[in-house]
Order: C-alpha cells, then structure tokens, then sequence
C-alpha cells in the first residue's frame, strides 16, 4: 500500500509558560496516518498519556479494507482508554486525540476532546471536528451562543478523553478527498491562539513545512502560554 500523493510536516513546542511539553504528534505518510495528542492540562502524567496514545496509533497495522482499519483505531484507542482508566487510581491521566486516516480519495476523521482537524479546500477552511468539551454541550443542548458559553467556569473541560471519566467514545467523520485538500491537525494551543481567518491564510499555499512554519510563527508572536502542536497533509 502505498501513499506517495500525501506530503506532511508536524511540529511541537512547549508553551511558554509551560513546564513541560504534553502534546504528542504522529506523521506517518508511509501508511497514511497522522494524529495530534494533547495530555490533560493541570493532570498528572499528561505528557506520558500523550505519548501513549501517539504510541498506540503508530503500532496500527495498516493492512486491511478502510473500515477495518477504522475500526482497529478504535479498538486500540479504548484498549488504551481502559489501560489509563486502571493508572487513574493514582491520578488523572488523559489525553486528547485527534487522528486522520487516508487512502486512495477516502479520509477518516476519529476524535475526542478539543484537538481539531481542519479541511482547506477551494480557498475556505473547514472545521471538521466538533469539540467534545462543555462550551459544546452548552451551545448545543442550552442554545447558549460563543460568548455566554465561554464564560462558564468549566467551558474548557472536556467531555470526552483518552483516559476520561468515562468510557471512550470516539467520533468519527468519513469523506472523500480532492486535489489540492489540505488537512490540518492541531492542539487547543494553536487554534485558540489564532482566528479561523489566520488559520486558513496559514495553510492556504506553500509546502506542508512552510505552512507549519508559518502557523508556528504567527502563535509564537503572542503569549503562546499553552503548548502548541500542528500536522498539515497536503494532496
């Protein structure tokens, strides 16, 4: 199996007010497969939980139709969630997960948390992922708008994780892929820093490295307090 029509950078950097570095990234165009983790922050273990999961995902056999190997994300990804769910009783330990998967003109966008994935095609971003934290459910199920949400004092928590409270639910979005698509996978700590306008100026032309570059020096110009993680695949 080959996926020699995809080109892809990634890159990670702490925050700079960070102590450590807890996102993870995989750039894997050899089978097709790419992902951005981000540990809990304020937990324990966070970086170790997002590495576990970047871990997991590069071991994925790649043989196989595409739903199996969707489904085999799945089935690692809840392995490691109840792996966590046993090491939780001596903290916290989570992570989100954000992971393409392609193949021929077919993509498969499988998440939890608040790492996103965005689709560049015919000069408009699109955002894929929808996030699974409590501003979400807030806007959803009270029909609060952005602002009212974000001002909740829990609006950043998570309602979905690698090593949540919760059994993992992973969400799944399938489509097909054109010429030219760009695909970006990125922390909370990139796309909060920047508009949805400077995402897409970001990606919009270059190479995969220059579009990285690029969003990493728009993010860094500012406070950049939280890590920041960025893969970009480009058709």
């Amino acid at each position: 199996m080959t996926h020699a029509a995809w080109h892809s950078a990634g890159r990670t950097q702490r925050g700079k007010q960070r102590m450590r570095n807890e996102d993870a990234f995989l750039d894997c165009p050899q089978q097709g497969c790419w992902a951005v983790a981000d540990g809990m922050g304020g937990h324990q273990a966070g970086d170790i939980a997002s590495q576990a999961v970047i871990d997991t995902l590069a071991r994925l056999n790649e043989c196989g139709t595409f739903e199996q190997r969707i489904e085999s994300m799945r089935r690692c990804l809840q392995r490691l969630d109840r792996q966590l769910g046993v090491q939780r009783a001596h903290g916290r330990m989570g992570s989100t997960v954000v992971a393409l998967l392609l193949e021929g003109r077919r993509a498969a966008c499988v998440w939890a948390g608040d790492s996103r994935c965005y689709l560049w095609r015919g000069q408009c971003l699109y955002q894929l992922s929808r996030d699974h934290s409590w501003q979400e459910r807030l806007m959803i199920e009270q029909q609060l708008n952005r602002q009212q949400a974000q001002a909740h004092p829990d609006a950043r928590a998570l309602t979905r994780a690698v090593g949540g409270r919760e059994p993992l639910a992973l969400e799944v979005l399938e489509l097909c892929t054109r010429p030219g698509d760009v695909f970006l996978l990125c922390s909370d700590g990139l796309y909060q820093a920047l508009s949805h306008c400077e995402l897409g100026s970001a990606i919009g032309h270059g190479s995969p490295q220059q579009m990285v570059d690029r969003l990493f020096s728009q993010v860094l110009r500012g406070p950049a307090r939280d890590d920041l993680t960025a893969v970009v695949v480009q058709a």
